[in-house]
Order: structure tokens, then C-alpha cells, then sequence
């Protein structure tokens, strides 16, 4: 192995990857498993857990474990956190990924009830696997999070108004916690992507023909992504690749104004 591969390697470490088990999610969870981490595979569902991480284990060699939890339930978050030590003995990589987007209320239709949904898995959700992981990393001497916002964060949206305001408070958060922990060793940074190829942008598509072209269009490569484009960037931030980066957002989004 050249010293130049050996940057991006994750041999030995074990990472998180919440909301893994579709679309970007389960594509990083599979590109550091490739790298060679030890992936967490999770999600609401056990049995999907249970059979997205036998898949990636399959597909890269690497060991792949799943662990359900609904992040959105600040509560249920540290027994998670407390199996994946148990049945992996370390964290090293926390991504945070699971998001929901599931409704199109504008700022004057908006309910309470929509909102808060959205803040608790979009927010609430990545500083609770945070809070409760940071001290991990800390007593193993550091450790790298990658929260992943979006696009949206910075452009807002009438029919997105929640999502895109949970992801910007998520790019401020993850500055904070980049502050606070950078003693203890921990990097916090940032993969905002832009339109990629998912459930979500299927469906979109269906109930509104010609969305994918419309968000293609908002990008210079005028095209959505296939999720493979975000391994690359989530790898390099997992990885001593990035060992002097923290406080930082990356951009993946085929160029577009933020």
C-alpha cells in the first residue's frame, strides 16, 4: 500500500452511520467499509439494519453491523451508543445522516406538530449521537463527525422551509461542536450535498413531473448525483486524509450557489 492510500485508510476503526440502510446513507456506510472500517448499519427498522449490513459486509470484505434507532427519540439514543461499544468496542466515525423531509408545509401552512418532527430527527437527533459519542472519541484520543446537511441550508425554500432550516441549523451546530472539541482531538465537519439520486427525488418525481430536471438544472454539471459521488468526500473527512480540516463544509453538489 503507497504511504498516499494509506491517508484514506480506515482499517481498524469502527464508524457510524445513521440512516444507512437507502440512498447517500448506505453508499457512505459501504465506501468507508471499503476503506476499511467497521460500519454500524442503522435505521428504525432491526431487520433492514440486519440485512443492508449483511449486504455490505458481502459486497466489501469488512465487518458491517446493524443497530436500530430512531434518532428523533432523544431518549432512545443511548442504548444505541452503548450496544455499538458493546458489540464493537470503539467509535472513530460518526456520521450523521438520518433526515426527513417527508411534507411540503410553507412557512404560512406550517404545524407545530410538522416542525417539530423534522427539528427532532434533522437537529435534535445529530447533537444527541454527538454529545454521547464526543467523550468516547475523546478517551481514545479523537475521532472524526461528519454531519451531513444539504444544499438547502443555505437557500432555503418555501415548500422546504423545515428541512431547509434544520440542516442550517445543523452547519451551525457542527461549527460549535467543531470549537469545543478540537482539544479533545475531535474533528466536526460538514458534507452539505446537493440533488442526488434517491427514494426521495423519485418520488418527488412522480407526484411532479420534470422535478429531476428542474433540480438538475440548479447545478453547473446541470445533472443529480448517483450516490456513489458522495464516498469520495465522506471517506477523505473520516480519514487522516483531512487530519488539519474541522469547522468546515464541503460542498457536493455539482456546483451551486450557496
Amino acid at each position: 500500500m503507497t504511504h498516499h492510500n494509506e491517508l484514506f485508510d480506515l482499517s481498524g476503526r469502527v464508524a457510524i452511520v445513521t440512516g444507512s440502510t437507502k440512498g447517500i446513507g448506505r453508499a457512505m456506510a459501504e465506501g468507508l467499509a471499503r476503506a476499511g472500517a467497521t460500519v454500524v448499519i442503522s435505521s428504525r427498522k432491526q431487520e433492514l439494519c440486519d440485512t443492508v449490513a449483511a449486504e455490505v459486509a458481502s459486497a466489501t470484505g469488512s465487518t458491517a453491523v446493524g443497530i436500530a434507532c430512531h434518532v428523533g427519540q432523544w431518549d432512545a439514543v443511548p442504548s444505541f451508543i452503548d450496544e455499538v461499544i458493546d458489540r464493537c468496542g470503539r467509535i472513530d466515525v460518526l456520521v450523521n445522516n438520518a433526515g426527513i423531509n417527508p411534507g411540503r408545509f410553507s412557512p404560512s401552512t406550517m404545524t407545530l406538530e410538522y416542525w417539530r418532527k423534522v427539528f427532532a430527527v434533522n437537529i435534535e437527533g445529530p447533537l444527541r449521537t454527538s454529545q454521547l459519542t464526543a467523550p468516547i472519541m475523546r478517551s481514545q484520543g479523537g475521532g472524526s463527525i461528519v454531519n451531513i446537511a444539504s444544499m438547502a441550508a443555505y437557500s432555503g425554500g418555501p415548500d422546504i422551509c423545515a428541512y431547509g432550516s434544520s440542516k442550517a441549523a445543523l452547519v451551525n451546530l457542527s461549527k460549535s461542536m467543531s470549537q469545543e472539541w478540537a482539544s479533545w482531538g475531535i474533528r466536526v465537519n460538514v458534507l452539505a450535498p446537493g440533488p442526488f439520486q434517491s427514494e426521495m427525488t423519485e418520488g418527488a418525481e412522480r407526484m411532479q413531473p420534470g422535478f429531476k430536471d428542474m433540480i438538475a438544472n440548479g447545478t453547473y454539471m446541470k445533472r443529480v448525483a448517483d450516490p456513489q459521488e458522495i464516498v469520495g468526500p465522506v471517506v477523505y473527512l473520516a480519514s487522516d486524509a483531512s487530519s488539519y480540516v474541522t469547522g468546515d463544509e464541503i460542498a457536493v453538489c455539482g456546483g451551486m450557489h450557496k
